[in-house]
């Protein structure tokens, strides 16, 4: 064999070892992190009232600007035209068309606006004009049926506030924050007083606003009758401390000033959802959740009730899954909705009557945000492992594709291979997951694994896709995503099996789903690396402190000393619901903070992220762990991005975070090779 041989030979055996970096297709690229500039975000599909075109949204990351950007789109039903119709900086989002077709409607705070306010396009052309000037800006709206009016969601000030209307000058030292709410904190929002979201009728010809609802709860999920006379919303209302035991429930009232609301709902389970009226108007439909210590586990169901009053009816019973997304048939026969299945989220139907729930479409894929049915038909987004979501339309139970935003840089990528995996945990637990293979991959070589944990719990991983397992796999990582006990889309007792059993159940089918993995040949078992954001976050702290396989971490906005948490972050009603307050309930909050006061048995080289203003899950709690293992020498870092909530949203901040995730496995499940590393 000459030298030249050799070292071929040498260099092929060291990228064998070491994962050398996936086989991709002629002409086909890696996705990088830098590819985040690239994604196009669709959606919020609404078809218009005649059906010829459907109104969406897009929103980009601006590199120059390192904005996010969101714009409004419409696309022809035959899907042949596809246009932009707003491309302002400041952004537009919730597009609704008028009942007459006449206009389409957007929120904005273009042109200086305060807040969002809702601005009007009319069809026939011509530019945008602002509707609405409320000081608090709108979050929610909804047309009239005879298309004079909109009801709006606006969240009233602090009555105790009694400059809220001035406006706030940055030189000025503020004003001391006083509170006195059970429930204090919120994410985004910061700290909360006496803020109350109310309805109010807006009339579009005259622009004027007159309240609808007042008071000391909250109104959300406004839905005109057919016949405009009336409007369903939910109420968020309780006796004494509404925050303590809060209780969302159905209530109609009159749409005009002064009118006293009805009471539909009478149970103490959370009603949530877009409420949504017969044709015939004498039924609404609505989500029935849980009861309020079973916040965190959801699984809500499709109820209808009469709009006169009477005694709910619950519809899909049956199936055991979550459903959201409800949409009556325009004869009112029968409903639409979205059901979360295992991995996978299809459209079905029930008779409204009552009777068996059926499929229209299911398969390995997502498919979401079901739109108004005008002919039959329905518009919906949907996504698969390989395609972002868009814009369809469903006709005779087959999906047609109507948008291509990401189809001009997408075909140039080579993505990953996914499939389904299926283990058994070692208490007999069946549990299901996702795993994304590198683009070329060869069973006779090593792989190094991740094993990337879904936040929620209330949610899973499921056949959509996904920009960081694909971005992973491309790195030349086997990536596995775990539907833990906890996930939703296998049922009401899979999901409710870790109340207040925190750290137990989801590590140990963790664990399992990693044992089965670990036996197949291509798995390097040597280089294994873990890591999640938010519960995943925190069942990443959960697993390394129970086994040390894994040679990599990475803990985004986790904590694991829960008991620091009461109080600093915003879920006191369920720690009090499901956990019991600390001085009542000591052991069992010292147990499920067991990363924290048993930091010694971790060894795992550990990388902490979090936004500097989260208050979902706090800063506090990465900032614990990173301190816990520093003072026992275990190689770890902090990175905090500064003026970030829970969810990262500056576009730079989203790819440094990538490429920091990428450099820190690659340091210690790759050694000796080169990786993209993000600025110290």
């Amino acid at each position: 064999m000459t030298l030249s041989r050799v070292v071929l030979a040498l260099i092929l055996l060291a990228a064998v070892q070491h994962g050398a970096t996936p086989v991709f297709a002629q002409g086909k690229r890696p996705l990088k992190a830098d590819d985040i500039y690239n994604l196009r975000e669709v959606r919020d599909p609404q078809r218009s009232p005649d059906g010829k075109w459907v109104a969406y949204t897009v929103t980009t990351s601006v590199k120059e600007t390192d904005k996010n950007n969101t714009d409004v789109w419409m696309v022809s039903w035959d899907g042949t035209r596809d246009l932009q119709l707003t491309s302002t900086p400041e952004g537009e989002s919730s597009p609704r068309w008028s009942p007459d077709g006449k206009y389409l409607s957007f929120v904005s705070s273009r042109q200086g606006a305060k807040g969002g306010q809702v601005w009007l396009m009319n069809r026939a052309g011509g530019e945008a004009i602002k509707l609405t000037d409320i000081k608090a800006g709108v979050s929610d709206y909804a047309w009239s049926p005879d298309s004079k009016r909109l009801v709006l969601v606006v969240e009233d000030p602090d009555p105790s506030e009694k400059d809220a209307d001035e406006v706030k000058d940055e030189k000025k030292t503020p004003k001391p924050i006083v509170i006195d709410r059970y429930q204090f904190k919120a994410d985004i929002s910061g700290f909360l007083r006496g803020e109350r979201s109310h309805l109010h009728l807006f009339d579009i010809e005259s622009k004027k606003t007159e309240p609808l609802t007042t008071g000391k709860f909250d109104e959300e999920s406004p839905a005109w009758s057919p016949d405009g006379m009336q409007i369903a919303f939910l109420q968020k209302h309780g006796e004494g401390d509404v925050d303590k035991m809060p209780n969302r429930d159905v209530f109609v009232v009159d749409a005009k000033t002064g009118a006293q609301p009805r009471r539909l709902t009478t149970t103490t389970a959370e009603e949530n959802g877009r409420l949504a009226w017969s044709p015939d108007g004498k039924s609404i439909a609505y989500l029935l959740g849980d009861e309020v210590k079973f916040s965190a586990y959801d699984q809500s169901k499709l109820a209808i009730v009469p709009a006169a009053g009477g005694q709910p009816r619950i519809l899909t019973e049956s199936i055991d899954r979550p459903v959201n997304s409800i949409n009556w048939s325009r004869d009112g026969s029968t409903l639409y909705f979205v059901v979360f299945d295992d991995r996978a989220q299809h459209i079905a139907k029930v008779p409204a009557s009552g009777g068996r729930v059926e499929k229209i479409v299911e398969g390995r894929r997502v498919v979401s945000h079901p739109g108004l049915e005008t002919d039959g038909n329905l518009t919906v987004l949907a996504s698969t492992a390989t395609e972002m979501p868009e814009v369809h339309a469903l006709e005779g139970g087959k999906l047609r594709r109507l948008t291509k935003q990401n189809d001009g840089w997408l075909k140039d990528v080579q993505v990953g291979l996914t499939e389904d995996f299926t283990s058994t945990s070692k208490d007999g637990t069946v549990v299901n997951s996702i795993l994304v293979k590198p683009a070329g991959f060869d069973a006779s070589r090593k792989y190094p694994v991740l094993l990337r944990i879904h936040g929620g719990p209330n949610g899973q991983d499921a056949h959509s896709f996904s920009f960081e397992r694909e971005l992973f796999a491309a790195n030349g990582y086997v990536v596995i995503a775990v539907n833990y006990r906890g996930s939703n889309g296998r049922g009401n007792a899979f999901q409710k099996a870790i109340y207040a059993d925190w750290g137990n159940k989801e590590v140990v089918d963790l664990l399992g789903a990693m044992d089965a993995l670990q036996k197949m040949p291509w798995v390097d078992a040597n280089r294994l690396g873990i890591g999640g954001w938010s519960y995943g976050g925190i069942l990443t702290d959960y697993t390394i402190a129970t086994d040390q396989r894994f040679k990599a971490a990475i803990s985004g906005a986790g904590s694991a000393n829960q008991i620091s948490m009461y109080g600093s972050d915003m879920y006191i009603t369920q720690y009090e619901q499901e956990i019991g307050p600390p001085w009542k309930n000591q052991a069992l909050w010292i147990k499920i903070s067991y990363p924290f006061f048993h930091a010694d048995r971790i060894k795992t080289p550990t990388l902490f992220v979090a936004g500097e203003k989260d208050f979902n899950v706090p800063l506090a709690g990465s900032e614990q762990m990173y301190q816990a293992l520093r003072s026992l020498g275990v190689d770890t870092q902090l990175v905090i991005y500064p003026n970030q909530y829970h969810g990262i949203t500056i576009p730079s901040y989203k790819v440094d975070r990538l490429n920091r995730y990428l450099a820190w496995y690659d340091k210690f499940l790759k050694p000796g090779t080169t990786s993209t590393t993000a600025t110290r």
